[in-house]
């Protein structure tokens, strides 16, 4: 497998970008994943249509939504440009932001269900020891929903390594923006055999990180079950 500097640059953004996107969505994740599993409140259902609809959306779709919302001129990225001088669209920030979106509803589901499978009385017994809602969250219900959170986190990695269709439309195809899917994508456009061979070198690339990203969440959700099991 022969692989060209710029292709290992564009496997390093993929898996700086995935990482980072995570990171921003970790902690609403965990939230909202709580917040859907243990609370009845108004406008719910709308919630969790808006959480899972990138995952029926065209990414592109999805990617020119944002483009509206945080472009320079746009809804919300005019102020951020006007007030903190902040660009995000077309720039690796927009890339963080696609993979985000694309991957927090698979963060979110993982974890909600992860809740889910706990029993609230241990919560309850925690409260009625005296411990407060963050502390018995943090003590309690957290740990014993590590399992779920970290295939949550991997999962919307994975997710990450592969988005193509936000990211391109949101950040755009140049140096600074251009993943793995994107890179492929450029090499595919190019003709002669030498093109070709290196995109298979990519795209081998790519399965060999996504087939160990899901066994690893595959092999957390699994224990998890045999540990609510026990």
């Amino acid at each position: 497998m022969h692989l060209a500097d710029e292709d290992w640059r564009a496997i390093w953004l993929s898996v700086r970008v995935s990482g980072l996107a995570v990171l921003l969505s970790l902690p609403f994740g965990v939230v909202l994943g709580w917040l859907l599993a243990r609370k009845t409140f108004v406008g719910k259902t709308l919630v969790e249509t808006v959480v899972n609809l990138p995952l029926v959306l065209p990414p592109v779709v999805t990617g020119y939504l944002l483009l509206i919302l945080l472009d320079r001129q746009g809804l919300i990225g005019a102020a951020l440009y006007r007030w903190l001088g902040l660009e995000v669209a077309l720039t690796w920030r927009a890339a963080v932001l696609a993979v985000a979106v694309m991957g927090f509803p698979l963060l979110v589901r993982a974890i909600r269900l992860a809740f889910q499978g706990i029993d609230p009385r241990l919560f309850q017994a925690a409260r009625s020891l005296g411990a407060g809602p963050v502390d018995a969250f943090l003590t309690v219900s957290l740990p014993l929903a590590r399992s779920g959170v970290i295939a949550g986190v991997v999962l919307a990695f994975a997710r990450g390594l592969g988005e193509f269709g936000a990211t391109l439309l949101f950040a755009g195809n140049q140096v600074q923006t251009r993943t793995v899917a994107i890179q492929i994508y450029n090499l595919n456009n190019q003709p002669g055999e030498a093109y070709e061979q290196q995109m298979w070198g990519l795209v081998l690339a790519s399965v060999v990180l996504a087939f160990a990203a899901l066994a690893v969440s595959e092999y957390l959700e699994r224990r998890g079950q045999r540990r609510e099991s026990a």
